[in-house]
């Protein structure tokens, strides 16, 4: 390798580092400098409840240049809202196309083959979206599990004499995030005179949980008809711990299926990145000859068909 490209592959590297420290560290500097500024007296200190009622990560972000982009993909902006990632979606494009282009451009000056400097760029750009996608699953994940306990406390509440915001409130105060976060939210909300079915079901929006919005409807429901709201909420709390005990068993059944599914997935594309790495001339024919395009085209489909069958199979719902 030449010294050249050794200088531009040192070059790239540390410009990468010093990027990404920058954008870590910047958002907690300027936090800082914030925080002395309220306490020399120089810049009042907001009142918490407003930031229930701040603006979006799109709207603050709106003279951006890449935020003109944004409106194009809603769904960007909600993955960021439910995964609670504290970041803007012109931010998160910036970080998602660094690693790639960072990729391509290592790989092409390293020499690496025309066909591989492509795919690592892929591959690093859908990191940064692999790590949101997996924030978000978790949070979710704990959401759900900490819900049962959460309306339990409602009703308790509720039974004790207190109004269902107060329920709401003991279950911030109690209750460990991310459960504790969301039911804060609505407390300050209706706190701030916005009706609570109506925080009720911006909180809906936040959790795609249908869990959740069975103790939405049956709130909103009650309050238009009256009843017993904590006699309510146990039987909720008691049939989402055996949808949880059942769903256990289910994927205790379906684990085979799904490892076989996994490994069956994945042993053709292994096989082709080996043979690609070991006899390059053998595989070659695949994209070359017509006949073996027709045969890769033919795979890919029935690599997809496959996958969504054993999706199909071991896909059950509770």
């Amino acid at each position: 390798m030449s010294p050249l490209v050794i200088y531009a592959l040192v070059f790239v590297a540390v410009s990468a580092v010093i990027g990404v420290l920058f954008f870590i560290f910047g958002e907690g500097q300027a936090k800082t400098s914030e925080r002395l500024d309220m306490l020399t007296g120089k810049k009042r200190k907001e009142d918490e409840t407003t930031n229930i009622l701040r603006k979006t990560a799109l709207e603050r972000d709106k003279n951006s240049l890449l935020s003109a982009l944004t409106p194009n993909l809603p769904s960007l902006q909600k993955l960021i809202i439910q995964a609670n990632a504290n970041i803007t979606p012109s931010a998160f494009m910036v970080i998602t196309l660094i690693p790639g282009v960072l990729g391509f451009t290592a790989s092409w000056l390293a020499g690496v083959k025309i066909y591989f400097a492509p795919m690592l760029g892929i591959v690093l750009a859908l990191v940064p979206l692999a790590w949101l996608l997996h924030k978000r699953a978790s949070r979710l994940k704990k959401f759900s599990a900490q819900l049962p306990e959460a309306l339990e406390l409602v009703a308790r509440a509720l039974r004790a004499g207190h109004s269902l915001a107060a329920g709401l409130h003991v279950v911030a105060e109690e209750m460990p995030t991310p459960v504790a976060d969301e039911f804060n939210r609505v407390y300050e909300e209706q706190n701030l005179g916005i009706p609570i079915d109506d925080a009720l079901r911006s909180m809906c929006e936040r959790v795609p949980n249908l869990d959740l919005r069975f103790f939405v409807t049956s709130v909103c429901i009650q309050r238009m008809t009256g009843g017993d709201l904590s006699e309510i909420l146990d039987k909720i709390g008691y049939v989402i711990r055996e949808r949880f005990r059942i769903l256990g068993q289910v994927k205790a059944l379906t684990a085979e299926g799904r490892l076989s599914g996994v490994i069956l997935l994945a042993l053709p594309v292994v096989l082709f990145l080996m043979m690609l790495h070991i006899k390059y001339d053998y595989v070659e024919k695949l994209w070359t000859n017509e006949l073996g395009v027709k045969m890769s085209c033919y795979a890919l489909g029935l690599q997809v068909a496959g996958a969504l069958v054993i999706r199909k199979i071991v896909d059950i719902k509770v």
